[in-house]
Parts: C-alpha cells; structure tokens; sequence
C-alpha cells in the first residue's frame, strides 16, 4: 500500500491485461439508504466517490440524489467519520452522468432488489466501463448467475457481490460472493481490499439464497418468534433473553424485526422459503399468528410508529414516551412489564459470557427453555449449512459475530458451551447432527476453534483438520500470549512481550477504568523497558472499549468519606503517570478503540503518538460528575495551546475553543472528529480503519521512533495568557450559562477550567512551568470534590450509569 494526496491507492495485477489497476475512485450506483450509506463510508475511507441515482422529475436534475445525501448525512449516528470527508461525493443521475464512470476503478450497484432492473443497468454500463474495472452488486440476496446472464466476458470476469450491512460504517461484516465466471485473483483482491482499506471483516461466500449472515439470522429470528408464541413469555422479555442475555444488541428478536421493518423481514423469509425448497428446517416454521395480524394492519414496526411495539405520546414518570408491546396470545397492546424470571435476574449477574451461558441453560424456567430450544435450533440448523453455504465454521461465525453484532457465532457458541452440552441441546431440540459433525466426533475433535501463537485456527470439515482463519496470520492476539512472554502482571495490569524488543501494556480492570494497579503498573513497565533494553512500550488491549477512564468508584468513596489526603495523593499519582509517560527513555505509544474517556484520553495524549481505531469516542468527560481533568488534561491542553503561540498572534479563538472542549464533555464520535477536538495530533497520531489492527501498528510506530529516540527535556516552559485568557474564558462560561446551556455548577465548573488553562490570576501572558500549572489542576480538581453537587454527579452515575445535570 502507498498514498498519494492522503488516499489510500490499492494495486490489483489482473491475469488479462497485466496492467496494474488502482482503486482511486469508486461510483455507488442507487442514492437510497443504503446507497448513500456506503458512498458516505467509502469517502471516510479516504477514496474520491460518484454517487448517481435517477434524474429528478421536477427542478435539477440532481435534486433526488442531492435529498438523499444530505438526509443520510442528518441522520444519526453519523453515517461518515468526518462531515467534511462528505466533500469527496460527487453526485449526478443515470441519464446525464453515467459516463462518468468510466474514470471509475470500482463500481458498486445499489440499486432495487429487482433483477431485471439491475440487468438493464449493467447493459447500460456496458458502454463506459474500462475493461478490468470492478463492478459489484449489493445485492441481498438475488443469485449473481441471475444478474450477470448476457454480459461481457470481461464484465463477467470483474463482477461479483459486495453485500453491505447496514448501517455500513458500523456493521463490519462485508460479504464477497463470486459469480460464475468471477477471476480468482478479483475475489482474493476484493477479500483484502475490503479488510484492510474498509476496515470490514470480508466473508467469503457461495452464491445461496440470503448467503450468510441473513440466512442464518433471518431463520434463527422466524424459529425465536414461533417459539415465543408457544411460550407465553412477553416479547419483553423475550428480547432480553435473546439478546442482553446472550451478549447481543438490546434489540433481540422482535424489536429487530420493529427495526428492519416487519414487511422487509417477511420479505426475505419467503424467499428464503421459495428458493430454498430442500430446507426443511426453514420449511417447518410457521409464520406466527401476531405477524399476519401487524402485516393485515399495515402495522410495519419503527417505520408506521408501531409493530410489535407502539410509541404512545404518553409519557413515563421519568418523562420518557411510553412504549406498549404487542400480546402474542391476545394481539392487543399493554404496558411493558418486567418479567419475574431467575434466567433474566441470573444474566445480569455473571459477567463473564460462556459462564453465563452455562448457567442460563442449567436454569428451569420459561426463559431457561425458550433459550435451550432456540440455541438447540440454532446449533444445528448453522451446523445442517455447511457446506452449503460456507466451506467452514469460521465463515458462519464471522458473518454473525460482524453482519448481527453478536459476541459469540453459532460455533463459539458451540466451544463455549462445550460439546456435549451443545450436542445435548441440538438433540433435546428435536435437531440432529451433519455427517461432518458426527465424524468430528468419532474422531476425537471437540473444539471448532484452537488459540495458537502462529494464529487462530479453525476447524475445516473438508479436510478434517485445523487451518489458519483467514485474516489472523501475524495479528497480535494478547488473549494467547504464553506464560513465557508475559512479563509482568499484577490484578490490574498484563504486561507482555509483543516480539521485535517491544512490551505491550493490557489493562485487566472492569471496564477498564484506571485506578491504582494500572497506574503503578505502567509506571513499572516503562521502568523495566529503559532498564532492561526494550525498544517500547505499547499501552493497549483489545476489550470492546480501550477505557472508561480514571476509577470513579474509588474518587467518589474518597471524596464522600472525606479523605482528600488520599485523594491528593491518588490525583497526584495519575499527573506523576502520564508525566512519566512524556518524558520517558523509550517511546511509548498508545492504541485504542472504543470508549476512550477521561483518563483514558489523558494517558493517550501524554504518549509520543497514538493509533487510535476509526470507531473511537474520545472525550474528557470529567464534566459530566462534576469534575475537571485532573490526571493532566486540563493541563495538556493549555501546552498544545503553548505551541501554538506564535509571536503577534491572538490566540484567544483557540483558548476559547479548547476551553469549551472540556467544558462541554465534548467526544467525538469517531476518531477523526478527534483532531478537530483537540485530543489527537496530526503530526504524531494515526487512524486505523480496522480496529483489530492497532496494536500491530503501533508496535511498528514504537519500532519508528525507537531508532532516533531522544527523551523529551522535561523543563520546557508553557506560555498561557493569565487574566486576558481568563477574562475572555468568563465571558464565555457566563455566555453558556445565560443561554441555558450550562446549570450553574456547570459554570463553577467552567471557570475553575478557565482557571487552569490560563495559569491563574498573572497580570499578563508568561511562561510558566509544567508542575505549577499540574498543581493548579489538582487543587481545582480537589476542590470540586469537596462540592455536594459534584457529589450528587458521581452518585448518579454510579448508580445509573448517566450523568445528572444539577
């Protein structure tokens, strides 16, 4: 890979031509929601987009799919990293811009799921294509060999399925579905390109009805519902078991159908019944009496305002619009009401997901069996699919883990529950099992997947035996790191040895919120990095979320009980950790993804350089309880303020900006929006569109510095503007407060901020030191925790896991 104008530029040697092609520009045919979701991806991904839809009937020509755009940008959550990056969609129509595709390396069609219009596009395309231009559909489901009868040998050549999820920034899955007469070497390209410069986990797949992740989601949510019916359990509940219960969205079964829209969802299960006459699994699901009951009322889900839920314009005791869910038995609408069960209770209190599991199934309750059932069916009907869909187990669950959101795909399921409680439940359910997975048995093989050093390995029943999982060659994988290369550990913190002389810091914590034993733990590794020859230090993990920052539970119980001893020496142990982290002997560089909050970003911005994952939430959020950052945020902010400074300039603009940063909890909602922020770099932190990947590279950024390493001189002064600063900084936390957009703790809070930011009460702009404008930060940060209001903050969010404006 190399970049030219800041583009990522992808060569792909076709077997034709011998020419080496590049991904430069890419045209998205069809500007509806999934259309301008995936242009919207593609430009945040860096590449030059031309989004064509058809010509408008009345005023410009360009209006329909000018619309479109601009509504998907609205939307929320954001469809693109950056509202700037939208600059890099062209938009036109069909009838007077399809020619511009010829200037296009990829072609990606996105237009109604109907064959024959897609057939008339692609005779149209004929004409302005480049020979050995990719052209792909986003088709859900029609076969490719449908969609490329009477094309080109050459368009043949280049065509096959890119099926998107959506939303396509957020969903990962991308499945790739080669067409009869698509080149090998087009397929192999496509599975990569789409992994490391989308950022998506790219799932090969056979040309079936629903391919993958649809086909078996949409049948394992058709078997949940007809199983629901029969157990009189509320869809309520219903939803919690299969879905918080298991580790899966809040959505579950019935509000995901809501969501997809109830005439979408039935869409695709009668074709999957039409096209798949030999699935008798499939075949053997009634369609329940309540969706024929919403679908008679045109009752569609989230899309009409109601389905299996109803929004009323009523309102709760917390001022939340009432919701009402549908009675399966009686199809009239009530209140949500909690169940009393022990399997939903038992879920909320085992964290650790397998064990979970475990124990939901052991349980004999309504919840218990719809969950033994459901996964029973589950297992075997995914098991029953291969290899009609897929060659191997890692493929399935790829798709589901990736495509649904879930943590666990059938077959890590499957290992967690062990195999014979798995096999107990497919057997229990009335299932049985593939020839495969009873020679896997005879065999000896229990496990679909193995943790090895060289890679994760996966199960693969054509040839009975292990093979590497595509994709996982050469990833740093922290969970299978052996005991010899762990360093160092303490309840807190892993320390191992990630390879090439470089160590790579884990957190280990609940959520890993930052508290004694991480602090003192990274203190201690950069210790043993300059004393025993490392090359650096990489702090990173590989959870969900990078950080919810600094240990709240402990700040609040110190700050209740009174003990600002100990708070002053708790504060002062995370300044003197990222003081350590600036101006250490080796390069030490972060890696994160997720929620990065609080302390959490703190510790990212006194690293040397960052690599952050695309999906990134950056913010100092110490606001939200009440608080400043007092682990050297605040103060962090005012040295890059500093070295801005240039001699004549006002800098008032920038204070201003930065002080609302913080003032305001402000996050980014990807790690781009964290430049404009104030929270990254762009001289010395990079994006990974693919999360998975950043540790890996920022132990080559720890290999790049390590080679011309200077420790940083600690003594460098910092310019802040003192009272001018200050005057300007009060005017606007007084401007916020007016306006109702800050409560007036929020205003104390401001311009204690303010305070810091400017060095305190000084007659004019100087310099001062690092340590003096730390100690301000603490004693700001100590004061606050002395306020009932900024009490009242942390309880709240203790106890409801949301902040309280007071």
């Amino acid at each position: 890979m190399h970049f030219r104008s800041g583009r990522p530029i992808f060569g792909l040697l076709t077997t034709d031509t011998l020419e080496k092609k590049h991904i430069r520009k890419i045209a998205v045919l069809g500007a509806g929601l999934m259309g301008s979701g995936i242009a919207c991806h593609l430009a945040g991904a860096g590449f030059e987009v031309l989004l064509l839809d058809l010509p408008s009937a009345e005023g410009p020509r360009n209006a329909r799919v000018d619309l479109s755009l601009r509504k998907c940008l609205q939307s929320q959550p954001s469809p693109i990293f950056d509202q700037s990056f939208s600059s890099r969609i062209q938009t036109g129509n069909f009838d007077d811009d399809l020619e511009k595709v010829s200037s296009c390396d990829w072609i990606v069609e996105v237009i109604a799921e109907k064959a024959a219009l897609k057939q008339q596009l692609y005779d149209r395309l004929e004409v302005y294509r480049k020979p050995g231009t990719l052209v792909t559909s986003n088709t859900s489901g029609i076969p490719l060999r449908t969609l490329c009868e009477g094309l080109s040998e050459d368009f043949r050549k280049h065509f096959l399925g890119t099926h998107f999820f959506n939303p396509p920034r957020y969903l990962r899955l991308l499945e790739i579905i080669p067409g009869p007469g698509t080149q090998p070497d087009v397929v192999e390209f496509m599975m990569d390109f789409g992994r490391r410069f989308l950022g998506k986990q790219t799932v090969l797949c056979k040309d079936t009805p629903g391919f993958i992740a649809n086909r078996i989601g949409v049948v394992y949510m058709a078997r949940v519902m007809e199983l629901a019916e029969a157990s009189g359990l509320s869809i309520g509940a219903v939803d919690r078991l299969t879905g918080p219960a298991l580790g899966r969205p809040k959505t579950g079964t019935f509000r995901l159908a809501d969501l997809v829209g109830l005439d979408t969802a039935e869409y695709v299960t009668e074709g999957l019944r039409t096209n798949c006459p030999d699935d008798n699994m499939l075949n053997n699901i009634h369609r329940i009496k309540a969706t024929e009951f919403l679908l008679g009322n045109q009752w569609l889900g989230t899309k009409s305002g109601k389905g299996f839920y109803a929004k009323t314009d009523e309102r709760d005791e917390k001022g939340k619009p009432k919701i009402l869910e549908l009675n399966l038995s009686t199809l009239t609408y009530a209140t949500q009401a909690k169940a009393a069960l022990p399997s939903l209770e038992l879920s909320k209190k085992i964290e650790d997901l397998p064990k979970r599991m475990q124990a939901l199934i052991a349980l004999d309750d309504p919840g218990a069996n719809l969950l033994r059932s459901s996964l029973g069916f589950l297992l075997a009907y995914s098991a029953h699919r291969i290899p009609e869909i897929a060659d191997a187990p890692h493929a399935i669950d790829q798709a589901m883990e990736t495509g649904y959101a879930w943590p666990l795909g059938p077959f890590r399921i499957w290992d967690a529950l062990g195999w014979e409680t798995a096999v107990k439940l497919i057997l229990e359910a009335g299932h049985t099992l593939p020839k495969w997975a009873t020679d896997m048995e005879a065999a000896g093989i229990n496990k679909f997947y193995l943790d090895e050093a060289d890679g994760l390995k996966g199960y693969d029943p054509s040839s009975a035996a292990y093979s590497l999982v595509p994709g996982s060659a050469g990833t740093i994988r922290l969970s299978v790191t052996h005991e010899q290369n762990l360093v160092f550990r303490n309840e807190e913190v892993r320390l191992h040895d990630i390879g090439d002389g470089v160590l790579c810091l884990e957190f280990a914590s609940k959520h890993n919120a930052i508290g004694e034993g991480i602090l003192r733990g990274i203190q201690h590794s950069i210790d043993l990095a300059e004393t025993q020859g490392w090359k650096g230090l990489v702090i990173g993990n590989q959870a969900q979320h990078f950080s919810v920052g600094a240990n709240l539970m402990l700040i609040g119980m110190l700050a209740f009980q009174q003990e600002y001893e100990q708070l002053d020496m708790a504060v002062r142990l995370f300044q003197q950790t990222s003081l350590r982290c600036r101006y250490s002997a080796i390069p030490v560089v972060c890696a994160c993804q997720g929620y990065t909050f609080g302390g959490g970003t703190e510790l990212l911005m006194y690293c040397d350089a960052a690599v952050v994952a695309a999906e990134s939430y950056i913010g100092l959020v110490e606001m939200s309880v009440g608080l400043l950052p007092g682990g050297g945020g605040t103060v962090e902010f005012a040295r890059r303020l500093s070295r801005e400074f240039k001699t004549g300039e006002v800098l008032v603009p920038q204070l201003i900006h930065r002080f609302r940063t913080i003032a305001t909890a402000s996050v980014s909602t990807s790690a781009h929006e964290a430049y404009g922020l104030g929270y990254l770099s762009f001289d010395r932190d990079r994006v990974a569109i693919d999360g998975l990947t950043n540790i890996r590279l920022a132990k080559q950024r720890v290999l790049d510095l390590s080679g011309t390493y200077i420790q940083p001189p600690s003594n460098k002064a910092i310019r802040v503007l003192g009272r001018s600063g200050l005057a300007a900084l009060y005017v606007a936390s007084n401007s916020m407060r007016r306006a109702n957009h800050a409560s007036e703790h929020d205003h104390k809070i401001a311009n204690k901020i303010a305070w810091v930011l400017c060095g305190g009460d000084l007659s004019e702009p100087q310099e001062v030191s690092e340590q003096y404008l730390l100690d301000l930060e603490r004693d700001a940060f100590l004061s606050l925790c002395t306020e009932p209001k900024t009490l009242e903050r942390i309880q709240y969010m203790l106890e409801n896991n949301k902040p309280l404006r007071n």
